[in-house]
């Protein structure tokens, strides 16, 4: 429906929070993205998934939106870099936040001036998740 390498969508019933948010994960490793995956179906109404940067490009430009967009950064084909700067391009205003598994202070810099709002170590906790939910809470 969205393409090779996009999954349908789960409904979810979100926990402890006032929003129900949609999140779109965006890696090269389906062990990540299962992860992650199942971190985040604790919170949120819809979770999907595609396994790199021109994939989520092409999900968003068909029409699909999310409140949350989890991009890795090194993926073949579309970086996450790249893609960030092509979604904020597009006029998506969904909070991305940069995924990574490299030192994340000499990252961060990179992250942000692709236009991403946050960034985290790999793998998400429930922590980093709690927190950033609680934080784009009381921005809604």
């Amino acid at each position: 429906m969205f393409g090779k390498g996009a999954s349908s969508s789960k409904s979810m019933e979100i926990i402890g929070s006032e929003k129900k948010f949609s999140v779109l994960i965006v890696d090269d490793d389906p062990i990540i993205r299962k992860i992650h995956s199942a971190l985040l179906s604790k919170f949120t109404k819809e979770i999907q998934e595609v396994k790199n940067g021109k994939e989520a490009v092409d999900l968003c430009r068909s029409g699909a939106s999310f409140d949350i967009i989890f991009m890795d950064k090194e993926m073949p084909i579309m970086t996450g870099l790249e893609a960030t700067k092509e979604l904020r391009a597009m006029g998506v205003n969904s909070t991305i936040v940069g995924v990574t598994s490299c030192d994340l202070s000499s990252e961060r810099n990179d992250f942000i001036a692709a236009g991403q709002n946050q960034c985290y170590e790999k793998p998400l906790t429930i922590e980093k998740i709690k927190s950033l939910l609680s934080e784009l809470n009381k921005n809604n």
